[in-house]
């Protein structure tokens, strides 16, 4: 890294020295005291994200006596406390939405209603209608070669090995009036193949 780089000099930030002037300016937040603010305490319950700007005195003087939680209910500390624990934030309880159940039958067995653990676990759920596993181009590349879209990835190459041996000039006595059936079935089967269905 050059560090006499234009660039370089573009993210320095200011110098300490800008920094004193800026924070001079402030005074002491304490009545009567003309001493510069530079030392920020914060000033409590209800009041997140301001501060009071002391001199070095007063911020120890403060800090000394600085409470929280002065000016709340016992009950509203005793929340505050409790929410403490878990940072603030929701929570629910385990088992609540009634998932896993154990079976009075047997109690080392659990009902499993998404099936997570096996076939016979839980109650039987209805199977979601299946979707089709082709797009439109996938549906012409196999009915070129004369399937449906439930054919797996064997028969796909059984046809297509079946039906190059049939068009290619070479096993059909030479009858070269084929061959653009032959380059559609190398086309279709090509496309099957590069999305993966062939």
């Amino acid at each position: 890294m050059d560090l006499n780089s234009p660039l370089f000099d573009r993210i320095r930030i200011a110098s300490k020295h800008r920094q004193q002037l800026g924070s001079a300016a402030l005074r002491c937040d304490r009545p009567g005291c003309n001493e510069p603010g530079t030392f920020r305490a914060p000033k409590g319950w209800q009041s997140e994200g301001e501060y009071f700007c002391f001199c070095l005195d007063h911020v120890r003087a403060y800090n000394a006596s600085y409470n929280y939680f002065s000016g709340m209910a016992p009950e509203a500390v005793a929340l505050y406390q409790r929410d403490a624990s878990i940072g603030h934030r929701p929570t629910w309880t385990m088992g609540g939405n009634g998932g896993f159940r154990f079976r009075s039958d047997d109690p080392s067995r659990f009902v499993d209603p998404l099936r997570i653990f096996g076939r016979g676990s839980g109650p039987k759920m209805a199977e979601e209608p299946k979707m089709p596993r082709c797009g439109i181009a996938a549906k012409r590349a196999l009915d070129q070669l004369g399937l449906d879209e439930t054919a797996d990835s064997s028969v796909i190459r059984m046809r297509y090995k079946d039906m190059v041996k049939r068009l290619h000039p070479d096993a059909n006595g030479g009858d070269r009036s084929l061959e653009d059936k032959l380059r559609e079935i190398i086309h279709a089967y090509n496309y099957l193949k590069s999305v993966k269905l062939a």
